[in-house]
């Protein structure tokens, strides 16, 4: 049957499956062999063409889950998007970039665009007269990120899309925080969506990869150049990814649920100060976020009230933890200032509205009676040694 007619669980399980036709067994064959035939043969396998038999049957799952024609998968998130940009983007070119984006991306852009002679600018809010004013003759890209990280912020992708077409300008989107079974962006005309499988799509703290889906002549276009640099995914990391996909609307639903509880239950704390999720009818995108959204994710950030210190509180936690990535099953937290903005000025994070107090929650599928428990036992601790004398 075509991806399209099938249901979310189903292309998970089975799109891009590799038959097992030596043994007939349930799940692909892992083919770990790094050197293939060149004479009279279809394809000219090799693992830095992205077209082993693993990395070939995955991408067809990645670009089934976004509705696209092709798709590629690298050695981590970064390699997909700087890969992208790449493929894109060359001397004298400019590409005009939301403002608030993964502190990497926005490194990547700064350190290293300059050496390329790219252009770049950072809008200053998110709607489309913030983006239109910043397109200059030699624009070629719109990046984007939604929801960004960590603030939770969403992008109109109809209007990005619109106003990347009526420019002729490629549409990019970092789709990692939503997750392809909560967000499709080419249904809403977005060209190129990156993801760190890192994080959804892995699933489970440990896998490294990156993915890129698009039509087939971008991906053409992207693999010119990943053919070059090389950030291609090991074999047996693709089967565990592969397995991990299975999953994923599973695990995503079950994250989007909690989530949403948790939102809930956070912005009525009183030691919470304030909550970013799209999900929160209060959210100031939470009308965008609906129309374009299956679900809000299982991402969410809050800060802390000022008499809360948020290291301490943090360290308070048992159940949830300290962690520097994401999207796993197990609930995790951590200090954006400390970790994925760290790269940051304190000017920089102090326009993009990231505060020293401010935690991003990536929501696990435990049950969300024993993480609310947990979050009341550390605000307890920590509320118990702010009393006790010195």
């Amino acid at each position: 049957m075509k991806p399209e007619k099938l249901g979310i669980n189903t292309i998970c399980t089975h799109v891009g499956e590799i038959q097992d036709e030596q043994f007939q067994g349930s799940v692909s064959p892992l083919y770990m062999g790094s050197s293939y035939a060149y004479e009279d043969v279809d394809i000219k396998r090799y693992p830095r063409y992205f077209n082993t038999p693993n990395q070939e049957a995955l991408c067809k799952k990645v670009a089934a889950l976004e509705n696209c024609e092709d798709a590629l998968i690298f050695g981590s998130g970064m390699a997909a998007i700087s890969h992208t940009m790449l493929a894109f983007l060359e001397k004298g070119d400019h590409v005009v970039v939301q403002k608030t984006i993964y502190g990497g991306a926005f490194n990547f852009m700064v350190e290293e665009f300059p050496k390329y002679g790219i252009e770049y600018d950072f809008t200053e809010g998110f709607a489309e007269s913030d983006f239109a004013e910043k397109i200059k003759s030699n624009t070629k890209v719109i990046y984007v990120e939604t929801p960004s990280n960590p603030l939770m912020l969403i992008t109109d992708l109809e209007m990005i899309s619109r106003l990347a077409k009526s420019k002729g300008l490629v549409s990019v989107i970092d789709n990692t925080f939503a997750s392809p079974v909560n967000q499709n962006p080419a249904d809403f005309g977005i060209d190129v969506i990156i993801h760190s499988a890192t994080k959804y799509m892995g699933g489970h703290s440990d896998i490294c990869a990156g993915a890129v889906a698009a039509s087939k002549e971008h991906i053409e276009r992207i693999w010119n150049v990943g053919k070059n640099i090389g950030g291609s995914l090991s074999d047996y990391t693709v089967w565990l990814l592969e397995r991990s996909m299975k999953t994923l609307a599973l695990r995503v639903k079950a994250q989007n649920k909690n989530a949403k509880k948790l939102a809930k239950w956070l912005n009525k704390h009183p030691l919470v100060a304030k909550v970013y999720y799209p999900g929160l009818k209060d959210h100031p995108d939470y009308e965008i976020a609906k129309k374009q959204m299956k679900g809000f994710t299982g991402m969410l950030s809050f800060e802390l009230v000022s008499s809360v210190d948020a290291n301490e509180f943090m360290k308070a936690l048992k159940l949830i933890k300290q962690s520097m990535s994401l999207a796993g099953v197990e609930s995790t937290i951590l200090s954006p200032v400390k970790t994925s903005h760290a790269l940051l000025t304190p000017e920089e994070r102090q326009r993009q509205g990231i505060s020293d107090g401010l935690l991003r929650f990536s929501v696990g599928i435990e049950e969300e009676k024993d993480l609310i428990s947990d979050i009341e036992q550390a605000f307890t601790s920590v509320a118990k040694q702010q009393l006790e004398p010195i």
